[in-house]
């Protein structure tokens, strides 16, 4: 944290230490007597100001140095109640806006000014108590000990202690030890409603709570039996009127000289107002401010109960909301309808479910915790999230708007003694992220699994950089082969990812996180680079065949304005002639082309480089559009080719793939665009892809993806993967 600023001076009207110091000072003068010349007070009240401020900054807070400023202001005989009360508001109002940097407050300032308050309370009540009851006890027992031995000392203590009981601003209560009152001053019949006489007349039993008569008899019984020689106990008593007040009282136990019980002195302070101030305060630092509603505090408070208080058996379930596009409430109208709003949603969240004994706090901004109680499975905890959402559903009029609000809801429920609180959140959070990735306005139920999956899946996205950078990818290469007379055409380059620890890893588990993170670009370029290198190591060796190369291209890729400079760095580099390298773009991707990208298709048609549609058939093809690309081959959807397999208990085709098959066929030779059929598994739907005049198939019947020296093995006639879909040898 940042250090106090303190720009020096004692002008009020500037920030800083000194100035609100100063302003405390001027404060105290004004309300009650002050022992100390003008600058001693200043330099008192600078040096509680800053352990104060230092106290707000603190990395580990505690309230602790409140309680001893409090307790330093008795000290220094600032006494005056008044001045309590303005120190409390002060430290509240100003010394956080005056003191403290603006840029490095901590996130929880209000609730330690809260604590700070409360401690700064304390402390001056405890002090001023404490010195209290030690004169007043001191005093007493100096008379009652005086008495018996000289007796001029006798009527002096008992002067002192008159003036001491009758002008006390605490309660003194003297009683036998059978609890009948002897006497009392008019601090503690004032404090009860009574006035002296009637409480002369009355046992201190009558006067006890019914909820702690039995413990505080029991107190009293060891203190006249000589177990204790004095009791300290926060207590309730009924005033005369029938309210309650709550008092501080401190029992003292006064003996004969031959050590048996005599009297008891009881001294007493009403704190009611003290109490009411904390449970104030504690209610302030619990509740979020704006719905009232148990803030994220409270509600790790309950949790934490629910779990130590779980037995073996008990469930526990938990509904995380967020409310889905409440960033576009408050940027189209406002937060403060976005405040109003969600003070209609809190309401609606707590009428709905609050009468069935959940508990609903506010974690913030717009989410939502509902923790079951008393649920006996998952549908209870699902009942639960259905009518959460059909309580925000309902629209919502604030102002002059009227807003159709919906709510995701994550739902995790589970044996208390399977999960722990961090884990219980941590899967409640998730499982709402799948709620919203699966459409908002609805449900969805924890699924470990499924949790798993997610995991693995972000484990392996974060590994992807590092993998690239040791070189942990490799390409293999598919067949392409003509349906004319088999020979072996061109090939497809393939990524995988030889994971050191899961093993040869498909594209199909990492090519999309590659392209979340963008690292496809990176990915890609060494993908082209590489198949660039082993297409020329085949040209050199095989230069007849004129074997080419096919590589995907990702739409980033594609969007790229450096593709073109890419591409022609990784030509120039191999040595590869440029007609043996074809780049196959989605058909998504080439008929969203506009502007740069169609300008960069173009160019790396100039630069003699085969350009194909993958996956063609998929998409929203716009035909008209499809007639002005630099566009050499399609390649058919798996999809239709799989429609026209022959095989099982039904060896007929589907009619319906195959025409359109025969249709596809048709129309890219009407655009002198060659045919790659993708996913050929068998060899009628070779005979049949033959037969509709397609050019080239590529599948599992011509060969699987294999290394490049598989490849090579091939072209130089070995056995090869051929029409039978055997392994290649090598």
């Amino acid at each position: 944290m940042s250090a106090v600023p303190d720009p020096g001076g004692t002008d009020a009207s500037r920030p800083g230490a000194q100035g609100y110091a100063a302003d405390w000072a001027r404060a105290v003068r004004r309300l009650g007597f002050v022992p100390m010349s003008t600058e001693e007070t200043e330099r008192l009240l600078l040096t509680h100001t800053v352990r104060l401020a230092q106290a707000l900054l603190a990395e580990e807070f505690s309230a602790a140095p409140a309680e001893e400023v409090g307790r330093a202001l008795v000290e220094a005989h600032l006494t005056e109640p008044r001045i309590l009360d303005w120190s409390v508001r002060a430290l509240g109002e100003q010394l956080p806006r005056r003191v403290l940097p603006s840029d490095d407050l901590p996130p929880d300032l209000p609730v330690r000014v809260a604590a700070l308050q409360g401690g700064l309370a304390a402390g001056f009540g405890r002090a001023l108590r404490d010195r209290t009851f030690s004169q007043q006890e001191r005093i007493a027992r100096s008379a009652w000990q005086a008495r018996d031995s000289v007796e001029r000392a006798l009527r002096d203590s008992e002067a002192r202690f008159r003036a001491v009981f009758t002008g006390a601003v605490i309660g003194i209560g003297i009683a036998g030890i059978d609890g009948q009152i002897i006497d009392v001053n008019q601090s503690f019949a004032d404090m009860l409603g009574y006035t002296p006489e009637e409480l002369r007349q009355t046992n201190v039993s009558s006067l006890f709570h019914p909820d702690d008569a039995a413990g505080m008899w029991e107190m009293y019984q060891e203190l006249i039996e000589g177990k204790h020689d004095s009791v300290r106990v926060e207590k309730r008593y009924y005033r005369k009127d029938g309210s309650i007040v709550l008092t501080d009282l401190a029992v003292s136990l006064i003996r004969h000289d031959d050590g048996r019980p005599r009297f008891t002195v009881a001294m007493i302070e009403d704190i009611t107002q003290r109490y009411e101030l904390q449970q104030r305060l504690r209610f302030q630092a619990l509740h979020d401010p704006l719905t009232g509603l148990p803030n994220r505090t409270l509600f790790f408070e309950r949790l934490g109960q629910v779990f130590a208080d779980a037995g073996p058996e008990q469930r526990i379930g938990v509904c995380f909301l967020d409310l889905d596009g409440f960033k576009a409430v408050n940027d189209s109208l406002g937060h403060d309808l976005g405040d109003r709003l969600l003070v209609t949603i809190a309401r609606r969240l707590s009428d709905c479910v609050i009468g069935q004994g959940h508990l609903v706090a506010r974690m913030g901004g717009d989410e939502f915790v509902i923790l079951v109680n008393g649920g006996e499975g998952i549908d209870d905890a699902v009942g639960v999230a259905e009518l959460a959402l059909a309580a925000v559903a309902a629209p919502v009029l604030v102002g002059d708007h009227q807003l159709a609000v919906s709510a995701s809801v994550g739902v995790v429920e589970c044996p208390a003694s399977e999960t722990s609180v961090s884990e219980l959140m941590k899967a409640a959070d998730t499982t709402l992220y799948w709620a919203k990735a699966e459409g908002r306005g609805r449900w969805a139920v924890y699924d470990p699994e499924r949790s798993a999956a997610d995991i693995a899946r972000s484990a392996l996205a974060a590994g992807l950089p590092a993998a690239l950078d040791r070189g942990e990818f490799v390409v293999h290469y598919q067949p392409i082969v003509s349906l004319l007379d088999g020979s072996m055409l061109a090939v497809e380059a393939l990524v995988r990812w030889a994971h050191p620890e899961r093993g040869l890893v498909g594209p199909d588990r990492f090519i999309g996180l590659a392209e979340e993170t963008g690292l496809i670009v990176r990915l890609g370029e060494w993908v082209l680079r590489q198949a660039c290198r082993d297409a020329r190591a085949w040209h050199r060796e095989f230069p007849e065949a004129k074997l080419v190369v096919s590589v995907n291209l990702a739409a980033r890729q594609a969007d790229d304005p450096a593709i073109v400079d890419t591409v022609a760095s990784a030509l120039s580099r191999s040595g590869l002639p440029a007609e043996l390298l074809q780049l196959e773009l989605t058909e998504s991707a080439v008929m969203g082309t506009a502007g740069e990208p169609l300008r960069s298709l173009y160019r790396l048609a100039d630069l003699g480089v085969r350009l194909a549609i993958d996956d063609f058939g998929t998409g929203y093809s716009n035909l008209a559009y499809l007639r002005r690309l630099p566009i050499h081959c399609l390649k058919l959807a798996g999809p239709f080719v799989e429609g026209i397999r022959g095989d099982g208990d039904d060896p007929s085709p589907d009619h319906r793939d195959e025409r359109i098959v025969d249709a596809l066929v048709r129309l890219a030779h009407a655009l002198e665009l060659s045919v790659t059929a993708e996913a050929v598994e068998t060899g009628e739907q070779a005979e049949r892809l033959r037969a509709l005049r397609c050019d080239t198939g590529q599948g599992r019947w011509f060969g699987p993806p294999a290394p490049a020296d598989q490849i090579t093995a091939r072209l130089r006639g070995g056995t090869g993967a051929g029409p039978d879909g055997g392994e290649v040898a090598g």
